[in-house]
């Protein structure tokens, strides 16, 4: 809590920066590998402000304010203004900017007790260095990306894989840390380059191997071989088939819905026979699974419903001429309505493409009205360990305890984090909720990302907390992290986003 100690020129040339396991010298007037940390007149300083959140930000006040000077801590309570004489009902102090807990046993950076709502509570507040972490990518798109478990790469370097695709999106694991720590230096300084660019909400352009090219940034569309992507997929086929099976009745006798997982017939589906429709006699490649449900009636690829084809004839195998007639009516359209068509059976039983009628093209919007815009969203999963912890309490085992009986929220960057259950402190949290630039990186490599754990001020006792180092809110938005050395110069003032609940005295902590 003292001052740092000046020293003369010849002494103060290079100063050791120990935020992280690399261990820096840094030149007078240079900053470290990460960009983070500085050397200014002998004394380290973080050039990054603490980002704190504020439920109601007036626009007349300045977004960065600096610190006190370390000797001014004494006229602290004659210089506070009226807008620092705040609660934790209203200021929330992020990890962003904060600093860390490296060489792991110093207590966090930000310690911090307030009120809310009438209750002593403390936030514990760092920025973690993550070498156990990785980002699941989810892109909503039929295209096809790749086959399971195909390698991601990133400029040449192995990223991540091609994971199971689920409902309407293709997913990706990205980063991890065999990608991180288990490779060439090449393979983690780009790994650990594209974690942080899509943890930052930018864009990153991959290629699969045995499939397409991809630029994803979350929250945007993404490009699959310069293509953007509009829609996301209402069903599969033969969902799409059974919801808009009535309003097709009448204007079509067989609807086939093209998908490259489960394409639908609208006669032979249970929807189609519950409204008595005709069979219609249509023979379909590919293997039945149920009444009007085809498997593998193509390859996966980028052309209609996620298969590899371009005309949606060649899935047909023929009509069965004891059933069929001709001017039998067929609409094939794809599970988003981007690919439509409409055919007539001539006497011959072929089917001849003719202009859609406009009640049967309505129909074929509404399917495109109900597919939802495709985005890209990123989730980053890490795994808190042994210096976030111990940052916390001296018995770090406790923090998990209390994590697990819902004594603690956990937030990164004051957004809401899902803990998943089981041992350890792996959380899971949408980058799109965070922050702008959360993200940061370290050349061991790893990745640098907030976290802030908030509880009451008498369960943070129980657990063995650094209650030496619990400081009052007005003290932390005078002075910054308590570090004497490597103290973030400035606070920046952010309003908490409308869609986040409020960090503080969300249950479980005030439950």
């Amino acid at each position: 809590m003292t001052a740092p100690t000046k020293v003369d020129t010849a002494a103060r040339q290079k100063i050791a920066c120990n935020a992280c396991p690399v261990l820096c010298q840094i030149s007078d007037g240079r900053t470290g590998a990460c960009d983070r940390y500085a050397n200014r007149e002998g004394m380290l300083v973080r050039l990054d402000p603490v980002l704190m959140l504020r439920r109601e930000l007036s626009k007349d006040e300045p977004a960065l304010v600096p610190f006190l000077a370390r000797e001014a801590h004494e006229t602290v309570a004659e210089q506070t203004s009226a807008s620092e004489l705040m609660t934790g009902d209203d200021v929330f102090i992020t990890g962003v900017g904060s600093s860390t807990t490296y060489p792991d046993y110093k207590p966090a950076p930000f310690i911090v007790t307030s009120k809310v709502a009438g209750v002593d509570t403390v936030t514990v507040v760092t920025e973690g260095i993550f070498s156990y972490c990785s980002l699941k990518v989810k892109i909503d798109t039929d295209r096809f990306l790749g086959p399971e478990q195909a390698p991601v790469r990133c400029k040449g370097e192995v990223v991540g894989h091609v994971t199971t695709a689920e409902y309407g999106s293709q997913m990706l694991s990205l980063g991890g840390v065999h990608h991180l720590t288990g490779g060439s230096k090449k393979e983690g300084r780009i790994t650990v380059e594209m974690m942080m660019a899509l943890g930052n909400k930018q864009a990153v352009t991959l290629s699969i191997e045995g499939g397409s090219e991809v630029l994803i940034q979350a929250g945007r569309a993404p490009v699959v071989n310069g293509v953007e992507e509009k829609r996301m997929r209402v069903g599969c086929g033969s969902a799409t088939v059974g919801i808009f099976a009535e309003q097709l009745l009448g204007k079509a006798d067989e609807v086939v819905v093209v998908d490259d997982h489960i394409t639908g017939v609208l006669t032979e589906h249970q929807a189609g026979r519950c409204l008595d429709m005709r069979p219609s006699g249509i023979r379909m490649h590919g293997r039945k699974s149920t009444p009007g449900r085809y498997f593998q009636v193509a390859n996966p690829g980028t052309g209609w419903g996620g298969t590899d084809i371009a005309d949606p004839l060649s899935i047909i195998e023929g009509w069965d001429a004891k059933v069929a007639w001709p001017g039998l009516r067929l609409l094939m359209t794809s599970t988003t309505g981007e690919h439509a068509s409409w055919y007539v059976l001539d006497e011959a039983l072929r089917p001849v493409e003719q202009e859609m009628p406009s009640e049967v093209r309505a129909v074929v919007d509404r399917v495109g009205e109900n597919c939802e815009p495709a985005l890209t969203t990123v989730l980053f999963l890490a795994g808190a360990g042994g210096s976030l912890r111990a940052g916390v309490t001296e018995n770090p085992v406790l923090l998990t305890r209390a994590i697990k009986s819902a004594l603690v929220n956990v937030t990164c960057g004051g957004a809401p984090a899902y803990v998943w259950p089981g041992g350890g402190i792996t959380v899971m949290v949408d980058v799109m909720r965070m922050p702008d630039n959360s993200f940061g990186t370290v050349p061991t490599p790893a990745i640098i990302a907030p976290i802030e754990f908030s509880m009451k001020l008498d369960d943070y006792r129980a657990l063995g907390g650094h209650m030496d180092y619990v400081r009052t809110l007005e003290d932390a938005l005078q002075r910054g992290a308590w570090h004497s050395e490597g103290a973030p110069l400035a606070r920046q003032w952010l309003q908490a986003p409308a869609n986040n609940p409020w960090p503080l005295g969300q249950p479980p902590m005030l439950g």
